[in-house]
């Protein structure tokens, strides 16, 4: 390959949803490695910005069936470099094992690691679970929350989110050694993997939208599901009331993060329901509680937070959390800020954080522990 040659490329698809994406924040990321160096993920071009929207096109093409096709021009500046394009910031299988890894190799006493089950491949379906191992107040019982991600193997914004949320429930931080005191997490950090492994963008090896089977998953078809579905059930019978169920996801047309929640009849609990978001808002400058909404609609009947909103008791929370997978407005901003893999990090750690407020907010956990900034960056 010449150094400094422009080249058109086309990507075929059959994503109508594409239509609506491709502007002027909203355009591919590339990776350029040297061989033998170390590869990190950038926006293109100079100042790491991602394509620039007049050399990407989005249009039926008559010469492929009148489907979509995305093209995009790309100068390749350096002859030896390796380039790779992506849709998002990827998040893989074989990353997610060795993360897992590490974070085994620690020895913390409050973390533990389990395989809840395996993929049709046979590959792991990792359950964490994170929580002090002792009972700090006998009269309290510890309150049970739910996170999973990695459904839509595509979404790879939401595995990143992921990590963060895990990062900092790790952590020495004051607001995570408070929150393990008085609550038991249980994480699975990719509910997919045989989908990951391959590239799908939305659906299993077997080709469903594993997000569409929450009522009756199979054990054949949909282990995974199966499996978690299995779990959360059980955790609801138990001793320990499940309190929060979230779902993480990426959107592909709006910004920010925001969530959706459900519809019910009682209005103590519909304003029950919006405290987390109203408090996520609060520590997040990249959360739109605007965006975030309540609905019933009937195709998302199937999905995890629409069927265990319905399962558990009126205790309990389910939500879908949603990042863009390209940008979101800040607080007296006039341009979108282009996310990165820091700033989905940052939404978990802020989504972890807020746990405490609310915990605070329900007298649940003592106002008099120390306080911390609303913001949280790092670890």
């Amino acid at each position: 390959m010449l150094a400094s040659r422009v080249v058109t490329l086309d990507v075929l698809t059959a994503s109508v949803n594409l239509s609506l994406t491709f502007s002027s924040d909203r355009t591919p990321v590339t990776l350029a490695s040297e061989y033998g160096s170390t590869s990190q993920w950038r926006m293109c071009r100079k100042h790491r910005q991602r394509l620039p929207a007049k050399n990407v096109y989005y249009y039926r093409c008559p010469d492929h069936r009148r489907n979509y096709v995305m093209s995009f021009a790309f100068c390749f500046d350096r002859e030896d470099d390796v380039y790779q394009f992506a849709y998002c910031y990827p998040y893989t299988y074989t990353r997610l094992q060795h993360y897992l890894d590490s974070l085994e190799r620690r020895n913390l006493d409050y973390l533990q690691r389990e395989q809840l089950g395996l993929s049709v491949q046979q590959r792991r379906l990792d359950l964490l679970t994170i929580t002090s191992t002792a009972q700090q107040n006998p009269e309290k019982q510890k309150k049970l929350v739910v996170l999973t991600t990695g459904v839509h193997p595509g979404e790879s914004p939401a595995s990143f989110i992921c990590q963060g949320v895990i990062d900092f429930l790790v952590s020495q931080h004051p607001v995570a050694v408070i929150l393990r005191d008085h609550v038991i997490f249980k994480i699975v950090p990719m509910l997919n993997p045989d989908g990951v492994y391959l590239g799908n963008y939305r659906c299993s090896l077997m080709g469903f939208d594993l997000n569409r089977h929450w009522q009756e998953p199979s054990p054949w078809i949909h282990p995974t599901l199966h499996a978690v579905k299995q779990l959360i059930v059980q955790l609801s019978q138990d001793a320990v009331g499940l309190e929060f169920y979230i779902d993480v996801h990426a959107h592909s047309t709006m910004m920010n993060g925001f969530m959706y929640g459900n519809v019910f009849e009682e209005e103590e609990r519909v304003q029950r329901q919006a405290v987390f978001p109203r408090l996520l808002c609060q520590n997040a400058p990249d959360f739109s509680l605007s965006n975030t909404s309540f609905n019933s609609d009937v195709v998302k009947a199937g999905t995890g937070r629409r069927f265990l909103g319905g399962l558990l008791d009126d205790m309990s929370y389910c939500y879908t959390l949603e990042v863009s997978f390209y940008s979101y407005m800040a607080a007296g901003s006039t341009a979108p800020v282009p996310y990165t893999e820091d700033t989905y990090m940052n939404l978990g750690r802020n989504v972890a954080r807020t746990f405490l407020d609310y915990y605070r907010h329900n007298n649940f956990i003592d106002d008099n522990k120390p306080q911390t900034t609303n913001h949280i960056n790092s670890t």
